[in-house]
């Protein structure tokens, strides 16, 4: 079933789908309006649900929607992680039925034919612009629905629920679910992880291992074999890094200790040009950070050769405008910083061209115009 609600600056009649959950004692029924059936919106059902019953059940029959149920399996149906994840946290047991077999969730296909008949029927000639407005107008509804005395029983689905149901229910946990994606990642040699291309460390140990990376609209959790090694703070900065010094071996944790005016001023020991390299390879990076370790390659190479080399070579990658330590390496291995510099040849305009007219031209023709 689906609500017809229509875009009011484009008039597109978009069709909003409709959950519908019942309690298996009482039948007490709650009915939900979301755009699609994706993941997000299914689980933004469930909690919805969690709450208007206000409180967990411990068992929850779903039919088997793509978006919660990964594998259909008859036997061992394959739960959605993020399905997964909001079970747990409300600790509830999810079971799946079986594929084309409605009669294992019997009480909600007949609660989808009540809510039908009494909720959605009446609505039909109605129309609505904002999903929250249909949402809105479906309570009062769905109220007299859970309030209708039954044919055959005594007393009606909310004298039922207040009766059974709502005793045996367990409270709901003190935080909302907050939703969150699952993915699977490998640690990269630098012991990051890549997330919506923002980078997030995890323990150095862990590099070129596969953990799994829940992502939250605030936070990123990673975990190894099901434990869980850290979290950051999400951060929304493309290309970015967010580093735990913890997670640094003891080698790198030593970068930490270096600031910009520090690498400059070592470069200033070696010389002028050293100085130059290092400050235009810092600016032209989008961090500073991000040229340190280039910085302290070059303070390896100045174990290794001369500092008349070092400077001779840093001015060559300067002339090129080749800013990185593999630039500065490579000059020094292939000895170009033995050669001389070649010097930069003024440019010289010829100073007589039958073509080439003078200041005097312009002056005349000024003149003449004025005339």
């Amino acid at each position: 079933p689906s609500v017809e609600i229509v875009d009011s600056k484009t008039g597109e009649v978009r069709g909003a789908r409709v959950f519908v959950g019942a309690l298996g004692a009482s039948n007490y029924t709650f009915v939900d309006l979301t755009w699609t059936r994706s993941l997000p919106d299914w689980i933004g059902s469930h909690v919805r649900m969690f709450e208007f019953l206000g409180g967990v059940p411990e068992l929850v029959v779903v039919d088997n929607e793509k978006a919660g149920v990964k594998d259909a399996c008859r036997y061992e149906p394959d739960l959605n992680p993020t399905y997964h994840d909001l079970a747990t946290h409300y600790g509830v047991t999810v079971l799946p039925t079986r594929p084309r077999s409605p009669q294992d969730n019997a009480k909600a296909e007949a609660a989808v034919q009540n809510v039908e008949r009494w909720v959605l029927a009446p609505l039909r000639h109605h129309t609505f612009f904002l999903l929250d407005e249909a949402r809105r107008a479906t309570r009062p509804l769905l109220d007299a629905l859970n309030d209708r005395p039954f044919q055959k029983l005594e007393g009606s689905r909310r004298s039922l629920f207040e009766s059974m149901d709502r005793p045996s229910l367990r409270p709901l946990p003190p935080t909302r679910y907050e939703f969150a994606q699952w993915s699977v990642a490998r640690v990269n040699i630098d012991y990051h992880v890549q997330v919506d291309r923002h980078f997030y460390s995890v323990p150095y140990q862990l590099r070129r291992q596969q953990v799994d990376v829940r992502t939250t609209a605030t936070t990123v959790e990673i975990l190894h074999q099901g434990r869980r090694v850290t979290s950051h703070v999400r951060s929304r900065r493309s290309g970015g890094y967010t580093t735990n010094p913890a997670h640094m071996p003891a080698a790198h944790r030593a970068h930490l200790e270096w600031s910009p005016s520090r690498l400059i001023a070592w470069g200033a020991r070696v010389g002028p040009q050293t100085a130059a390299f290092i400050e235009q390879l810092l600016d032209s990076r989008p961090h500073p950070e991000q040229g340190y370790r280039s910085c302290l390659g070059l303070m390896k190479l100045a174990r290794t050769y001369p500092p008349e080399r070092l400077e001779a070579a840093c001015q060559r990658s300067l002339e090129i405008q080749a800013l990185s330590y593999r630039s500065v390496k490579s000059i020094l291995a292939s000895g170009v910083d033995r050669l001389p510099l070649q010097p930069s040849l003024p440019l010289r305009l010829p100073t007589q061209h039958p073509h080439l007219r003078g200041p005097d031209y312009y002056r005349d023709s000024s003149s003449s115009k004025g005339e």
